[in-house]
Protein backbone atom coordinates (compact mmCIF):
# COMPACT_ATOMS: atom_id res chain seq x y z
CA UNK A 1 0.00 0.00 0.00
CA UNK A 2 2.91 2.36 0.83
CA UNK A 3 4.36 2.01 -2.69
CA UNK A 4 0.96 2.68 -4.27
CA UNK A 5 0.49 5.70 -2.03
CA UNK A 6 3.86 7.14 -3.06
CA UNK A 7 3.07 6.51 -6.74
CA UNK A 8 -0.31 8.25 -6.61
CA UNK A 9 1.22 11.17 -4.69
CA UNK A 10 3.68 11.69 -7.55
CA UNK A 11 0.88 11.55 -10.12
CA UNK A 12 -1.15 13.99 -8.03
CA UNK A 13 1.74 16.47 -7.94
CA UNK A 14 2.05 16.29 -11.73
CA UNK A 15 -1.69 16.70 -12.39
CA UNK A 16 -2.05 19.53 -9.86
CA UNK A 17 1.15 21.24 -10.94
CA UNK A 18 1.50 24.90 -11.93
CA UNK A 19 -0.15 24.56 -15.39
CA UNK A 20 -3.51 23.33 -14.06
CA UNK A 21 -3.49 25.72 -11.09
CA UNK A 22 -2.77 28.67 -13.40
CA UNK A 23 -5.43 27.53 -15.88
CA UNK A 24 -8.03 27.04 -13.14
CA UNK A 25 -7.51 30.32 -11.30
CA UNK A 26 -6.61 32.18 -14.51
CA UNK A 27 -9.89 31.20 -16.16
CA UNK A 28 -11.79 32.52 -13.16
CA UNK A 29 -9.83 35.79 -13.15
CA UNK A 30 -10.34 36.28 -16.90
CA UNK A 31 -14.09 35.58 -16.74
CA UNK A 32 -14.46 37.79 -13.65
CA UNK A 33 -13.06 40.89 -15.31
CA UNK A 34 -14.64 40.27 -18.72
CA UNK A 35 -18.02 39.95 -17.01
CA UNK A 36 -17.53 43.04 -14.85
CA UNK A 37 -17.08 41.22 -11.51
CA UNK A 38 -20.64 39.94 -11.67
CA UNK A 39 -19.97 37.70 -8.64
CA UNK A 40 -20.01 40.95 -6.64
CA UNK A 41 -22.50 43.18 -8.44
CA UNK A 42 -25.00 40.52 -9.57
CA UNK A 43 -25.00 38.34 -6.43
CA UNK A 44 -28.19 39.82 -4.90
CA UNK A 45 -30.00 39.28 -8.20
CA UNK A 46 -28.69 35.71 -8.30
CA UNK A 47 -30.10 34.94 -4.84
CA UNK A 48 -33.48 36.40 -5.81
CA UNK A 49 -33.61 34.03 -8.77
CA UNK A 50 -33.24 30.99 -6.49
CA UNK A 51 -36.65 31.74 -5.00
CA UNK A 52 -38.30 32.55 -8.33
CA UNK A 53 -40.68 29.96 -9.70
CA UNK A 54 -39.05 27.81 -12.40
CA UNK A 55 -40.23 28.51 -15.92
CA UNK A 56 -39.12 26.27 -18.73
CA UNK A 57 -38.51 22.73 -19.82
CA UNK A 58 -36.26 20.53 -17.70
CA UNK A 59 -36.01 17.56 -15.34
CA UNK A 60 -35.25 19.26 -12.00
CA UNK A 61 -35.69 22.65 -10.33
CA UNK A 62 -33.00 25.31 -10.59
CA UNK A 63 -32.35 24.94 -6.86
CA UNK A 64 -32.20 21.16 -7.13
CA UNK A 65 -29.39 21.58 -9.65
CA UNK A 66 -27.26 23.06 -6.82
CA UNK A 67 -27.90 20.36 -4.26
CA UNK A 68 -25.04 17.91 -4.87
CA UNK A 69 -22.29 20.54 -4.62
CA UNK A 70 -22.53 20.53 -0.82
CA UNK A 71 -20.69 17.43 0.42
CA UNK A 72 -17.77 16.10 2.42
CA UNK A 73 -15.47 18.69 0.87
CA UNK A 74 -17.08 21.18 3.26
CA UNK A 75 -16.13 19.10 6.31
CA UNK A 76 -13.37 16.62 5.49
CA UNK A 77 -11.86 18.48 2.52
CA UNK A 78 -11.24 21.64 4.55
CA UNK A 79 -9.71 19.63 7.40
CA UNK A 80 -7.31 17.77 5.12
CA UNK A 81 -6.37 21.00 3.31
CA UNK A 82 -5.46 22.72 6.60
CA UNK A 83 -3.54 19.68 7.87
CA UNK A 84 -1.52 19.44 4.66
CA UNK A 85 -1.22 23.09 3.64
CA UNK A 86 -1.61 24.88 6.97
CA UNK A 87 -3.98 27.79 7.70
CA UNK A 88 -2.82 29.48 4.48
CA UNK A 89 -4.73 26.85 2.49
CA UNK A 90 -7.95 28.54 3.63
CA UNK A 91 -6.89 31.79 1.94
CA UNK A 92 -6.24 30.04 -1.37
CA UNK A 93 -9.57 28.26 -1.02
CA UNK A 94 -11.19 31.70 -0.77
CA UNK A 95 -9.34 32.96 -3.82
CA UNK A 96 -10.30 29.92 -5.87
CA UNK A 97 -13.93 30.30 -4.79
CA UNK A 98 -14.18 34.06 -5.46
CA UNK A 99 -12.92 33.79 -9.02
CA UNK A 100 -14.55 30.37 -9.35
CA UNK A 101 -17.95 32.03 -9.02
CA UNK A 102 -17.44 33.60 -12.46
CA UNK A 103 -16.30 30.21 -13.80
CA UNK A 104 -19.42 28.56 -12.34
CA UNK A 105 -21.59 31.25 -13.92
CA UNK A 106 -20.12 30.52 -17.35
CA UNK A 107 -20.63 26.78 -16.84
CA UNK A 108 -24.30 27.20 -15.95
CA UNK A 109 -24.94 29.53 -18.87
CA UNK A 110 -23.33 27.22 -21.43
CA UNK A 111 -25.11 24.19 -19.94
CA UNK A 112 -28.54 25.64 -20.82
CA UNK A 113 -27.33 27.13 -24.12
CA UNK A 114 -26.16 23.78 -25.54
CA UNK A 115 -28.30 21.15 -23.78
CA UNK A 116 -30.15 18.41 -25.67
CA UNK A 117 -32.30 15.31 -25.00
CA UNK A 118 -31.29 11.65 -24.83
CA UNK A 119 -33.16 8.66 -26.29
CA UNK A 120 -35.20 8.32 -23.09
CA UNK A 121 -36.43 11.90 -23.35
CA UNK A 122 -34.26 13.15 -20.46
CA UNK A 123 -32.32 16.41 -20.70
CA UNK A 124 -28.59 15.95 -21.37
CA UNK A 125 -26.02 18.68 -21.11
CA UNK A 126 -22.69 19.71 -19.67
CA UNK A 127 -19.16 20.29 -20.97
CA UNK A 128 -19.19 17.35 -23.41
CA UNK A 129 -22.14 18.97 -25.19
CA UNK A 130 -20.93 22.55 -25.17
CA UNK A 131 -17.54 21.34 -26.40
CA UNK A 132 -19.15 19.41 -29.25
CA UNK A 133 -21.93 21.84 -30.21
CA UNK A 134 -20.17 25.05 -29.29
CA UNK A 135 -16.62 24.37 -30.48
CA UNK A 136 -17.44 22.00 -33.35
CA UNK A 137 -17.10 18.35 -34.38
CA UNK A 138 -13.30 18.52 -34.64
CA UNK A 139 -13.22 18.93 -30.86
CA UNK A 140 -15.09 15.66 -30.22
CA UNK A 141 -11.92 13.98 -28.78
CA UNK A 142 -11.83 16.67 -26.08
CA UNK A 143 -15.53 16.04 -25.30
CA UNK A 144 -14.86 12.28 -25.09
CA UNK A 145 -11.87 12.91 -22.79
CA UNK A 146 -14.08 14.98 -20.49
CA UNK A 147 -16.83 12.32 -20.40
CA UNK A 148 -14.33 9.55 -19.63
CA UNK A 149 -12.81 11.65 -16.84
CA UNK A 150 -16.32 12.37 -15.57
CA UNK A 151 -17.07 8.65 -15.27
CA UNK A 152 -13.77 8.16 -13.39
CA UNK A 153 -14.60 10.98 -10.96
CA UNK A 154 -18.07 9.51 -10.38
CA UNK A 155 -16.67 6.03 -9.72
CA UNK A 156 -13.35 6.79 -8.00
CA UNK A 157 -13.43 10.44 -6.94
CA UNK A 158 -16.01 12.78 -5.47
CA UNK A 159 -18.90 10.51 -6.40
CA UNK A 160 -18.29 7.45 -4.28
CA UNK A 161 -15.19 6.55 -2.29
CA UNK A 162 -14.43 9.89 -0.61
CA UNK A 163 -18.04 10.35 0.45
CA UNK A 164 -18.42 6.80 1.77
CA UNK A 165 -15.02 6.88 3.46
CA UNK A 166 -16.01 10.06 5.28
CA UNK A 167 -19.39 8.64 6.34
CA UNK A 168 -17.95 5.36 7.61
CA UNK A 169 -15.13 7.11 9.49
CA UNK A 170 -17.60 9.36 11.29
CA UNK A 171 -19.99 6.48 12.07
CA UNK A 172 -17.13 4.46 13.52
CA UNK A 173 -16.07 7.33 15.79
CA UNK A 174 -19.59 8.15 16.99
CA UNK A 175 -21.29 4.75 17.04
CA UNK A 176 -18.41 2.20 16.74
CA UNK A 177 -20.04 0.93 13.56
CA UNK A 178 -17.82 -1.18 11.31
CA UNK A 179 -16.80 0.82 8.18
CA UNK A 180 -17.23 -2.29 6.04
CA UNK A 181 -20.78 -2.92 7.27
CA UNK A 182 -21.67 0.77 6.99
CA UNK A 183 -20.44 1.04 3.38
CA UNK A 184 -22.53 -1.97 2.37
CA UNK A 185 -25.63 -0.46 4.01
CA UNK A 186 -24.99 2.85 2.21
CA UNK A 187 -24.67 0.96 -1.08
CA UNK A 188 -28.07 -0.61 -0.47
CA UNK A 189 -29.70 2.76 0.27
CA UNK A 190 -28.11 4.39 -2.79
CA UNK A 191 -29.24 1.49 -4.94
CA UNK A 192 -32.84 1.98 -3.81
CA UNK A 193 -32.72 5.70 -4.64
CA UNK A 194 -30.82 5.93 -7.93
CA UNK A 195 -32.94 3.33 -9.69
CA UNK A 196 -35.79 5.77 -9.07
CA UNK A 197 -34.23 8.27 -11.48
CA UNK A 198 -33.28 11.95 -11.43
CA UNK A 199 -36.60 13.09 -9.95
CA UNK A 200 -35.94 11.03 -6.83
CA UNK A 201 -32.45 12.51 -6.55
CA UNK A 202 -33.81 16.02 -6.86
CA UNK A 203 -36.58 15.49 -4.28
CA UNK A 204 -34.21 13.94 -1.73
CA UNK A 205 -31.59 16.65 -2.30
CA UNK A 206 -33.95 19.60 -2.04
CA UNK A 207 -35.39 18.36 1.26
CA UNK A 208 -32.05 17.45 2.82
CA UNK A 209 -29.71 20.29 1.81
CA UNK A 210 -31.40 23.29 3.53
CA UNK A 211 -31.82 21.36 6.79
CA UNK A 212 -28.29 20.00 6.97
CA UNK A 213 -26.72 23.30 5.91
CA UNK A 214 -28.63 25.30 8.54
CA UNK A 215 -27.76 22.87 11.36
CA UNK A 216 -24.09 22.75 10.39
CA UNK A 217 -23.78 26.53 9.96
CA UNK A 218 -25.36 27.15 13.38
CA UNK A 219 -22.94 24.72 15.08
CA UNK A 220 -19.79 26.15 13.45
CA UNK A 221 -20.83 29.76 14.15
CA UNK A 222 -21.35 28.82 17.81
CA UNK A 223 -17.82 27.31 18.00
CA UNK A 224 -16.30 30.45 16.47
CA UNK A 225 -18.24 32.77 18.83
CA UNK A 226 -17.07 30.76 21.86
CA UNK A 227 -13.47 31.22 20.71
CA UNK A 228 -13.86 34.79 19.45
CA UNK A 229 -10.66 35.89 21.20
CA UNK A 230 -8.72 33.55 18.88
CA UNK A 231 -10.18 34.93 15.65
CA UNK A 232 -7.65 37.80 15.11
CA UNK A 233 -4.74 35.39 15.64
CA UNK A 234 -6.27 32.81 13.32
CA UNK A 235 -6.92 35.33 10.54
CA UNK A 236 -3.31 36.48 10.86
CA UNK A 237 -2.17 32.85 10.50
CA UNK A 238 -4.37 32.41 7.41
CA UNK A 239 -2.97 35.45 5.58
CA UNK A 240 0.63 34.93 6.69
CA UNK A 241 0.50 31.21 5.92
CA UNK A 242 -0.82 31.91 2.43
CA UNK A 243 2.45 33.61 1.45
CA UNK A 244 5.07 32.47 3.96
CA UNK A 245 4.12 28.90 4.90
CA UNK A 246 3.52 27.64 8.43
CA UNK A 247 6.23 26.72 10.92
CA UNK A 248 5.87 23.53 12.94
CA UNK A 249 3.40 23.94 15.81
CA UNK A 250 3.00 21.09 18.27
CA UNK A 251 2.49 17.90 16.29
CA UNK A 252 1.94 19.73 12.99
CA UNK A 253 4.76 19.08 10.55
CA UNK A 254 4.73 22.48 8.85
CA UNK A 255 3.56 23.49 5.40
CA UNK A 256 5.13 25.22 2.42
CA UNK A 257 3.46 27.94 0.37
CA UNK A 258 3.30 25.50 -2.56
CA UNK A 259 1.35 23.02 -0.44
CA UNK A 260 -0.98 25.75 0.82
CA UNK A 261 -1.80 26.88 -2.72
CA UNK A 262 -2.10 23.38 -4.16
CA UNK A 263 -4.28 21.95 -1.39
CA UNK A 264 -6.31 25.13 -0.98
CA UNK A 265 -7.21 25.29 -4.67
CA UNK A 266 -7.65 21.51 -5.07
CA UNK A 267 -9.91 21.20 -2.02
CA UNK A 268 -11.79 24.33 -3.08
CA UNK A 269 -12.55 22.66 -6.42
CA UNK A 270 -13.50 19.45 -4.62
CA UNK A 271 -15.91 21.41 -2.44
CA UNK A 272 -17.63 23.79 -4.88
CA UNK A 273 -16.78 22.06 -8.20
CA UNK A 274 -16.16 25.42 -9.96
CA UNK A 275 -14.31 24.67 -13.18
CA UNK A 276 -14.61 20.92 -12.67
CA UNK A 277 -17.46 20.58 -15.16
CA UNK A 278 -19.82 18.52 -13.02
CA UNK A 279 -22.20 21.31 -12.00
CA UNK A 280 -23.22 22.17 -15.59
CA UNK A 281 -24.34 18.55 -16.09
CA UNK A 282 -26.95 19.11 -13.37
CA UNK A 283 -27.60 22.72 -14.42
CA UNK A 284 -28.53 21.54 -17.92
CA UNK A 285 -31.50 19.66 -16.46
CA UNK A 286 -32.90 22.76 -14.69
CA UNK A 287 -36.39 24.00 -15.56
CA UNK A 288 -35.42 27.26 -17.22
CA UNK A 289 -35.15 28.69 -20.72
CA UNK A 290 -32.75 31.52 -19.87
CA UNK A 291 -29.03 30.56 -19.87
CA UNK A 292 -27.93 33.67 -17.96
CA UNK A 293 -30.39 33.08 -15.12
CA UNK A 294 -29.16 29.53 -14.60
CA UNK A 295 -25.60 30.84 -14.70
CA UNK A 296 -26.41 33.27 -11.89
CA UNK A 297 -28.12 30.55 -9.84
CA UNK A 298 -25.17 28.21 -10.37
CA UNK A 299 -22.83 30.96 -9.14
CA UNK A 300 -24.60 31.12 -5.76
CA UNK A 301 -23.66 27.48 -5.18
CA UNK A 302 -19.97 28.37 -4.97
CA UNK A 303 -20.69 31.30 -2.66
CA UNK A 304 -22.76 29.20 -0.24
CA UNK A 305 -20.49 26.18 -0.48
CA UNK A 306 -17.03 27.70 -0.03
CA UNK A 307 -17.29 31.37 0.95
CA UNK A 308 -19.77 30.51 3.72
CA UNK A 309 -19.71 26.82 4.72
CA UNK A 310 -16.04 25.98 4.08
CA UNK A 311 -14.94 29.24 5.74
CA UNK A 312 -16.94 28.40 8.86
CA UNK A 313 -15.44 24.89 8.95
CA UNK A 314 -11.91 26.20 8.52
CA UNK A 315 -12.27 28.94 11.15
CA UNK A 316 -13.91 26.54 13.63
CA UNK A 317 -10.98 24.11 13.22
CA UNK A 318 -8.36 26.85 13.56
CA UNK A 319 -9.84 28.69 16.57
CA UNK A 320 -10.16 25.37 18.42
CA UNK A 321 -6.43 24.64 18.04
CA UNK A 322 -7.18 20.98 17.21
CA UNK A 323 -5.48 21.21 13.80
CA UNK A 324 -2.01 21.09 15.37
CA UNK A 325 -2.42 17.42 16.34
CA UNK A 326 -1.35 14.67 13.93
CA UNK A 327 -3.54 12.05 15.62
CA UNK A 328 -6.74 13.33 14.01
CA UNK A 329 -7.23 13.23 10.23
CA UNK A 330 -10.09 14.15 7.89
CA UNK A 331 -13.54 13.91 9.48
CA UNK A 332 -11.93 12.86 12.79
CA UNK A 333 -10.36 16.32 13.11
CA UNK A 334 -13.63 18.20 12.52
CA UNK A 335 -15.41 15.74 14.79
CA UNK A 336 -12.91 16.36 17.58
CA UNK A 337 -13.59 20.09 17.27
CA UNK A 338 -17.33 19.46 17.70
CA UNK A 339 -16.79 17.05 20.61
CA UNK A 340 -14.51 19.52 22.43
CA UNK A 341 -17.31 22.13 22.24
CA UNK A 342 -20.56 20.18 22.53
CA UNK A 343 -19.41 16.95 24.17
CA UNK A 344 -20.27 13.52 22.75
CA UNK A 345 -23.53 14.86 21.31
CA UNK A 346 -21.43 17.20 19.16
CA UNK A 347 -19.79 14.25 17.46
CA UNK A 348 -23.19 12.71 16.79
CA UNK A 349 -24.52 15.99 15.33
CA UNK A 350 -21.54 16.25 12.99
CA UNK A 351 -21.90 12.60 11.99
CA UNK A 352 -25.54 13.11 11.03
CA UNK A 353 -24.66 16.25 9.04
CA UNK A 354 -21.82 14.41 7.32
CA UNK A 355 -24.06 11.46 6.43
CA UNK A 356 -26.62 13.83 4.88
CA UNK A 357 -24.01 15.94 3.06
CA UNK A 358 -22.25 12.91 1.61
CA UNK A 359 -25.38 10.96 0.68
CA UNK A 360 -26.72 13.94 -1.27
CA UNK A 361 -23.42 14.23 -3.14
CA UNK A 362 -23.37 10.50 -3.93
CA UNK A 363 -26.87 10.74 -5.39
CA UNK A 364 -25.96 13.78 -7.47
CA UNK A 365 -22.80 12.17 -8.81
CA UNK A 366 -24.65 9.03 -9.82
CA UNK A 367 -26.54 11.31 -12.21
CA UNK A 368 -23.41 13.13 -13.44
CA UNK A 369 -21.78 9.81 -14.30
CA UNK A 370 -24.93 8.63 -16.08
CA UNK A 371 -24.90 11.66 -18.38
CA UNK A 372 -21.24 11.03 -19.22
CA UNK A 373 -21.96 7.36 -19.98
CA UNK A 374 -24.95 8.37 -22.11
CA UNK A 375 -22.72 10.72 -24.14
CA UNK A 376 -20.09 8.02 -24.68
CA UNK A 377 -22.28 5.00 -25.41
CA UNK A 378 -25.96 5.91 -25.32
CA UNK A 379 -28.57 4.96 -22.74
CA UNK A 380 -28.10 1.19 -23.14
CA UNK A 381 -25.08 1.10 -20.81
CA UNK A 382 -26.64 3.18 -18.02
CA UNK A 383 -27.98 0.15 -16.03
CA UNK A 384 -24.49 -1.41 -16.04
CA UNK A 385 -22.95 1.88 -14.97
CA UNK A 386 -25.42 2.09 -12.07
CA UNK A 387 -24.45 -1.38 -10.88
CA UNK A 388 -20.74 -0.48 -11.05
CA UNK A 389 -21.43 2.79 -9.22
CA UNK A 390 -23.19 0.94 -6.39
CA UNK A 391 -20.28 -1.53 -6.23
CA UNK A 392 -17.79 1.35 -5.80
CA UNK A 393 -19.98 2.83 -3.05
CA UNK A 394 -19.80 -0.56 -1.32
CA UNK A 395 -15.97 -0.68 -1.32
CA UNK A 396 -15.55 2.91 -0.08
CA UNK A 397 -15.26 1.89 3.56
CA UNK A 398 -12.50 -0.64 2.88
CA UNK A 399 -9.85 1.83 1.64
CA UNK A 400 -7.27 4.06 3.32
CA UNK A 401 -8.42 7.70 3.71
CA UNK A 402 -5.27 9.37 2.33
CA UNK A 403 -5.19 7.17 -0.79
CA UNK A 404 -8.88 7.85 -1.47
CA UNK A 405 -8.38 11.62 -1.41
CA UNK A 406 -5.27 11.52 -3.60
CA UNK A 407 -7.05 9.43 -6.27
CA UNK A 408 -9.99 11.86 -6.10
CA UNK A 409 -7.66 14.84 -6.64
CA UNK A 410 -6.07 13.17 -9.69
CA UNK A 411 -9.32 12.36 -11.50
CA UNK A 412 -10.72 15.81 -10.58
CA UNK A 413 -7.78 17.44 -12.32
CA UNK A 414 -8.23 15.29 -15.42
CA UNK A 415 -11.91 16.28 -15.56
CA UNK A 416 -11.26 20.00 -15.05
CA UNK A 417 -8.68 20.33 -17.83
CA UNK A 418 -10.93 19.88 -20.92
CA UNK A 419 -13.72 21.90 -19.28
CA UNK A 420 -11.45 24.89 -18.64
CA UNK A 421 -10.20 24.80 -22.23
CA UNK A 422 -13.82 24.86 -23.43
CA UNK A 423 -14.77 27.75 -21.13
CA UNK A 424 -11.95 29.90 -22.49
CA UNK A 425 -12.78 28.97 -26.10
CA UNK A 426 -16.48 29.75 -25.61
CA UNK A 427 -15.99 32.87 -23.47
CA UNK A 428 -17.12 35.17 -26.33
CA UNK A 429 -20.50 33.35 -26.29
CA UNK A 430 -20.75 33.78 -22.50
CA UNK A 431 -19.97 37.49 -22.73
CA UNK A 432 -22.38 38.05 -25.64
CA UNK A 433 -25.26 36.21 -23.90
CA UNK A 434 -24.61 38.14 -20.69
CA UNK A 435 -24.67 41.52 -22.39
CA UNK A 436 -27.89 40.62 -24.20
CA UNK A 437 -29.66 39.55 -21.01
CA UNK A 438 -28.57 42.42 -18.78
CA UNK A 439 -29.32 44.98 -21.49
CA UNK A 440 -32.83 43.50 -21.85
CA UNK A 441 -33.39 43.58 -18.08
CA UNK A 442 -32.09 47.12 -17.81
Amino acid sequence: MTNWLAFFKQVDNVVWGAPLLILLVGTGIYMSFRLGLLQVFRLPQAFRLIFTEDQGEGDISSFGALAATVGTGNIVGVATAIQTGGPGALFWMWMAAFFGMATKYAEGLLAIRYRTKDDNGHISGGPMYYILHGMGEKWRPLAIFFALAGVLVALFGIGTMTQVNAITGALKTSFQLSPQVASLVIAGIVSAVIFGGIHWISKVSEKVVPFMAAAYIFATVYIIVLNMDQVPTVLSQVFQGAFTGTAAIGGFSGALVKEAIQKGVARGVFSNESGLGSAPIAAAAAKTEEPVEQGLISMTGTFIDTIIICSLTGLAILVSGQWTTVAQVGSDLTQQVFISTFGHIGGIILTLCLVLFATTTILGWSYYGERCVEFLAGVKLIPYYRLLFILMVGVGGFLQLELVWIIADIVNGLMALPNLIALLALSPIVIKESKRYFKKKK
